[in-house]
């Protein structure tokens, strides 16, 4: 009985924890992080002028180009032609990449179930922009579509394509949501009974208790791994110059996801605990007292 009683409460007590943590990761903003120092400070060596030897420009960007290596200019299909040809296309299509990469304004974000904000000390010039009250610091998640949020002047089928990929991020982006608020609920329903079990000592609702938390694990695994598709899903979105991000930009999940995991681990725990406790409990036995014989007769 001792037993029965300490499984229980710590699977209660796993599970109030698992609420906090789930709660955390739903009101805070940092699930998804990326960092775009090092990309800005990139393109803006790449703008400033450079006098030295060996860089050619581009003359509509002004952007760098390092030559290739000189060799001697023979006529014909040798080997060394062959090589001249491969250099300058290797370094064309450097430029052209390092191009379309610049002429994107990337910023450091972090992102939540509900807003994404600009990190606030990353972009000297974008804090600059917030407080003059040109931009916004955060700016809600949409979860409805709206045809204003597509580009304009562009081919038919590209415009199509990003139509379909659009309505997809949204259904993950509403499951995420969806799945993590479902599972906070059956969490919350499930701790209630589990509280009122423990106290009136009834087994079969602390086992029901056990069976809400695990389910309530169930939708938070799908949420979470729904959450992780659609972050994929956005950087892998065609067009590629459009949706992508270069190289340099680290991004990466962030505390509000660790959180979210950590309530998905305690509530699967305290599942398992309040569906073990019951078994744990000793049946009370009763005796049953067989009747004298009185004068012969039974």
């Amino acid at each position: 009985m001792a037993a029965m009683k300490i499984l229980t409460s710590t699977g209660l007590f796993l599970a109030f924890c698992a609420l906090g943590l789930l709660a955390m990761a739903i009101c805070t903003d940092y699930w998804y992080e990326t960092d775009a120092r090092r990309h800005r400070e990139r393109c803006k060596n790449y703008a400033n002028k450079r006098n030295d030897p060996g860089y050619i420009y581009i003359s509509n960007h002004n952007l760098p180009l390092q030559m290739p290596p000189r060799i001697v200019e023979t006529r014909g299909n040798g080997p060394d032609a062959a090589a001249l040809i491969r250099g300058k296309r290797h370094f064309v299509a450097a430029a052209s990449a390092m191009e379309s990469h610049c002429s994107r304004q990337f910023n450091s974000t972090v992102s939540g179930l509900w807003r994404k904000c600009h990190r606030e000390g990353f972009d000297l010039e974008t804090e600059d922009l917030i407080y003059k009250g040109i931009i916004e610091r955060c700016t809600p998640v949409k979860y409805h579509y709206s045809s204003s949020i597509l580009p304009r002047n562009l081919p038919v089928n590209i415009t199509k394509t990003i139509r379909q990929d659009e309505w997809h991020a949204l259904h993950l982006r509403r499951m995420t949501a969806g799945f993590v608020g479902m599972a906070v609920s059956i969490i919350l329903f499930g701790w209630i009974i589990g509280v009122l079990g423990c106290c009136q000592q009834h087994d079969l609702m602390q086992y029901v208790a056990g069976l809400l938390f695990l389910m309530g694990g169930t939708c938070c695994i799908i949420s979470l791994c729904t959450c992780v598709a659609g972050i994929n899903f956005e950087l892998s979105r065609y067009p590629r110059s459009m949706y992508g991000l270069p190289e340099d930009i680290s991004h990466g999940y962030g505390w509000s996801m660790f959180c979210a995991w950590g309530g998905l681990g305690l509530t699967l725990l305290a599942g398992f605990l309040c569906t073990l406790a019951p078994s744990l409990s000793t049946p009370a036995r009763t005796t049953t007292h067989k009747p004298r014989q009185e004068n012969g007769t039974v």
